[in-house]
């Protein structure tokens, strides 16, 4: 073989750099795993209480859910901690997202609470579980937290998980087969931090991406974990 011809690969062969992009537009996937969330953000607030808890597992989409929302109304986003670095009276009748809120102290996230219901505003909390689960100090903070309406999402179901491998495989410029994809989504937990963590593995291969080789890399990571565990 030539220099010349060791240098020319077909497309299959041709090694990929592990280079990520956005990908632009990219659709959210609505699904008996979260209509319900969907559906209650995009009418609230609705005058049906003026503090609203999103909760779910990790990877379950409320982060997306909560900031599709906070877009439409024009929500200041926050994240946990930094709820104590907004003066709670820049914020009269503003609409707010405190993600991760259950990292936001508890005199903070009571000023949050008590002035969307007294400034006109609205707050949306988004955390793992729903506030009457968060262990607190505060006494009044209990009760309020406790009178919180909420609504949950579930771990991704086929159709969303399977949404969540296309687009992370996009983002690297990876197109596999729907045979691939409906083999990942039959082995893979419902998380979208597993999906991410097999993307970015099958990617490092570079090699194409088949059913086999998704195989041999569920089975090592598979065994990596059966290690750690023991």
């Amino acid at each position: 073989m030539s220099a010349q011809s060791a240098l020319i690969r077909s497309p299959a062969e041709q090694l990929r750099l592990p280079l990520e992009r956005p990908v632009v537009g990219e659709a959210f996937v609505v699904s008996d795993s979260n209509a319900e969330a969907v559906r209650v953000l995009s009418l609230w607030p609705d005058g049906v209480g003026s503090v609203l808890a999103l909760y779910g597992p990790p990877g379950c989409g409320k982060s997306r859910i909560a900031a599709d929302w906070a877009e439409r109304l024009g929500a200041l986003p926050l994240n946990g901690v930094e709820a104590a670095l907004v003066d709670p009276l820049e914020l009269e009748g503003r609409p707010i997202l405190l993600d991760n809120a259950r990292d936001a102290d508890d005199e903070s996230l009571f000023h949050l609470i008590n002035l969307a219901h007294s400034g006109g505003g609205a707050l949306l909390l988004a955390e793992r579980e729903p506030a009457r689960a968060w262990a607190v100090d505060l006494p009044d903070l209990r009760s309020r937290l406790d009178a919180v309406r909420a609504v949950g999402l579930e771990a991704p179901d086929d159709r969303v998980l399977s949404a969540i491998l296309r687009a992370r495989f996009a983002e690297r410029s990876i197109a596999p087969s729907d045979e691939v994809i409906d083999y990942l989504v039959r082995r893979l937990d419902r998380s979208a931090d597993t999906a991410a963590a097999v993307v970015s593995r099958l990617d490092s291969l570079h090699r194409p991406v088949t059913r086999a080789l998704a195989r041999q890399v569920l089975d090592q990571m598979a065994g990596v974990e059966d290690i750690e565990a023991g």
